[in-house]
C-alpha cells in the first residue's frame, strides 16, 4: 500500500472515530452555554455596577461577593454564627481579646495557604486612608487602633497581633457581645495582597478564599463561577453558578426555564400569590430584616427643627402609601427594628398619620409654617428627570397636607451611595437598611449614633448616644434588649427619619433546586443547596 493511500485511510478512520466520539458525548439533553453544561449550573439573572469599588470587599456598600470571598466567621441559613476561615477561637475573661485559629487547609484559589498576616493585611488595607472605605469604621472600628489607622495617625492596627502563621490575636476596645457578628460583613473578608496589587481591575480576576472561583466575567452578558474543589469546608455540590446580566424580566426568564431562582417584583407578586397560578408552588416568601425610610438632614434647614421633622412624618399616610405604591405588599414601619429582629417591640409608640397635628407642628416650628421654609431638595437614585412612584407619592402627600413643594434631583445609581456618604445631597433623601447581622445594635447604633459614618442625616442626641454606648457593653441579654427598645423610642420621638415600610420577599425556585430556604440576610446559600434532576 503506497504512502498516500495509507494516509487517506488513516484520515478516514480518524474522521469516523471523531464522529462517533462527538455523537456519543453530545447528549441532546445537555445544554452547553458559557462553556459549561447548564444542567450542572445554578442560574440567576442580575445586573452589574460600572463602579469597581462595588466589587472590592473593603469598599462595597452591599453584602459583598460571598461566593468568591470569605472571612474568619460566617452566618448559616438559620443565621447562626459559624466558624469559617477560623476553625476555633477563644475569648479572654474580660471579653476584649479574641484569639483566632485559622484552618490548616484554608487556601486561596491559587493554592496559597491563608495566614494570619493575610487577615492583618486585609483589615489594615480596609482601614487605610488611601482606600477611603465608608464601611471600615462601622465593621472594624471596635478593634483597637483601627480609628488611628483610618485617620492616618498610625502605620498599623496595634490591636492585631500575629502569634504565628495560623494564630491571630485581636484586641477590641471594650467587651461587645456583637463583635464577632460584625466580622461576617464583607469589610472583614480576606484578600490576597499580590492579587490586589495587580491594579484597580483586580476584582475582575480575584484570588479569593470562598466556595467558588470567578471563572469568567463578560460585562453586560454574564458572570460564571466554578466550584472551588479545595474549599476548606468541602467543595460545593453545585459545580457552577451563572449570573446572566441584563437578560430581562426575572419572572419571564423563570417561566422559560432560563433561570433557576428568580426574584418576584411587586407587579408579579399578586399573580404568584394566587393558588390557581401554576407557578404558585414554586413561590418562597418571607419577611426581610429590612426597614425603608426617608432621611431628614438635621444639619440643614428646615430639618434642624424637630417640629418640622415631626410634621413631615405625621403628614405621611403609611397605609395609603403601601396600598397604592406597593400594592399592599409591605408591612408598615414606625421604627427602625424590623419584625424578626431581636428587640422588635409591638408596644412601640410611632408617630401617627395626623394631618391636623402635622400642620400645627409646622406652624409651631421656628419657620412658622410652609411659607417660611427654604427650598427643599429631595435626592434620589435615578436617571434624568424621572421621578419614581415612591418619591412622587411622598411629594404629593406633603403638598396636599402641608402645602410644601419639593424639588427632585437624581443621582446615577452606581454612584448614589458614594454621594450620600460624601454629603452631596439635598435636605431629604431616600434610604433604607437591611440587617448585616440579627442584632438591634446593627440598626440603632450604626444608623443613629452621632459618631457613626452611616448616620447620613447628621442626627445627634447626646442622651441617645450615652444609652447606646452603655448597651454596647451590656452583657445581660434582657437588659440589653430593654436598652435598645428605649433607644428606639427616643429615635422615633426625635424623627430624624421618616420610617415607611418593612419589606416582604418573594422568590421563585425551580423544583430541582434542593435545600433552598429563605434567608432574610445575605449568606453564601449556594454552598448549602444542590441540584437534583435538572
Amino acid at each position: 500500500m503506497d504512502k498516500m493511500k495509507r494516509t487517506l485511510i488513516a484520515l478516514l478512520l480518524l474522521a469516523i472515530i471523531s464522529s462517533v466520539f462527538l455523537t456519543a458525548s453530545a447528549e441532546p439533553d445537555v445544554n452547553w452555554q458559557f462553556g459549561i453544561p447548564l444542567d450542572q449550573a445554578l442560574v440567576y439573572s442580575g445586573g452589574e455596577s460600572t463602579n469597581l469599588r462595588d466589587y472590592d470587599p473593603a469598599t462595597t456598600y452591599s453584602a459583598g461577593d460571598k461566593l468568591v470571598f470569605s472571612g474568619l466567621v460566617s452566618l448559616d441559613p438559620r443565621l447562626n454564627l459559624t466558624p469559617d476561615l477560623a476553625e476555633t477561637w477563644e475569648v479572654s475573661d474580660d471579653g476584649t481579646v479574641y484569639t483566632f485559629h485559622i484552618r490548616e487547609n484554608a487556601r486561596f484559589h491559587n493554592g496559597r495557604e491563608v495566614t494570619s498576616q493575610d487577615v492583618v493585611y486585609s483589615w489594615e488595607r480596609a482601614a487605610s486612608p488611601e482606600i477611603k472605605s465608608d464601611t471600615a469604621l462601622t465593621y472594624l472600628g471596635d478593634i483597637v487602633g483601627v480609628r488611628e489607622k483610618a485617620a492616618g495617625q498610625a502605620e498599623s492596627i496595634n490591636g492585631l497581633k500575629v502569634i504565628d502563621e495560623k494564630i491571630l490575636q485581636v484586641t477590641i476596645d471594650a467587651p461587645k457581645p456583637y463583635f464577632l457578628l460584625k466580622l461576617t460583613y464583607a469589610t472583614a473578608f480576606v484578600v490576597d495582597k499580590e492579587n490586589v496589587e495587580t491594579g484597580e481591575e483586580w476584582v475582575r480576576a480575584p484570588n479569593g478564599t470562598g466556595p467558588y472561583r470567578l471563572r469568567e466575567w463578560k460585562s453586560f452578558e454574564y458572570m460564571v463561577y466554578e466550584a472551588n474543589p479545595d474549599f476548606y469546608l468541602g467543595a460545593p455540590s453545585i459545580p457552577y453558578v451563572v449570573v446572566k446580566l441584563y437578560a430581562g424580566d426575572d419572572v419571564r426568564l423563570f417561566e422559560t426555564g432560563e433561570v433557576d431562582i428568580a426574584g418576584v417584583g411587586l407587579y408579579s407578586a399578586e399573580r404568584m400569590l394566587d393558588p390557581a397560578e401554576p407557578l404558585h408552588a414554586n413561590l418562597v416568601t418571607g419577611v426581610g430584616l429590612c426597614t425603608s425610610y426617608v432621611v431628614f438632614d438635621t444639619t440643614q434647614p428646615p430639618f434642624d427643627d424637630v417640629n418640622v421633622r415631626k410634621a413631615f412624618s405625621m403628614a405621611f399616610d403609611r397605609q395609603r402609601y403601601i396600598e397604592v405604591v406597593l400594592r399592599g405588599l409591605a408591612l408598615p414601619a414606625i421604627g427602625p427594628f424590623p419584625p424578626g429582629l431581636p428587640g422588635f417591640n409591638y408596644q412601640l409608640q410611632g408617630l401617627p398619620h395626623d394631618p391636623d397635628a402635622a400642620r400645627q407642628l409646622l406652624a409651631q416650628s421656628k419657620y412658622g409654617g410652609p411659607e417660611g421654609l427654604p427650598e427643599i431638595v429631595y435626592t434620589d437614585a435615578g436617571i434624568g428627570s424621572y421621578v419614581g412612584m415612591d418619591v412622587a407619592a411622598l411629594a404629593e402627600m406633603w403638598e396636599q397636607e402641608l402645602g410644601v413643594t419639593l424639588k427632585i434631583e437624581n443621582i446615577e445609581y452606581n454612584y448614589y451611595y458614594e454621594q450620600i456618604f460624601s454629603g452631596n445631597h439635598g435636605q431629604i433623601f431616600g434610604g433604607g437598611w437591611c440587617a448585616d447581622y440579627a442584632d438591634p445594635e446593627n440598626f440603632a447604633d450604626i444608623l443613629f449614633h452621632s459618631g457613626s459614618a452611616q448616620n447620613h442625616g447628621g442626627y445627634s442626641n447626646p442622651e441617645l448616644d450615652a444609652l447606646l454606648e452603655r448597651a454596647r457593653v451590656e452583657q445581660d441579654v434582657t437588659e440589653r434588649i430593654a436598652m435598645y427598645q428605649q433607644a428606639e423610642q427616643m429615635i422615633v420621638n426625635d424623627a430624624p427619619v421618616l420610617f415607611t415600610t418593612h419589606s416582604l420577599s418573594f422568590e421563585l425556585v425551580q423544583p430541582y433546586v434542593k435545600g433552598y430556604i429563605f434567608t432574610p440576610i445575605s449568606i453564601p446559600i449556594e454552598r448549602y443547596i444542590w441540584l437534583e434532576g435538572k
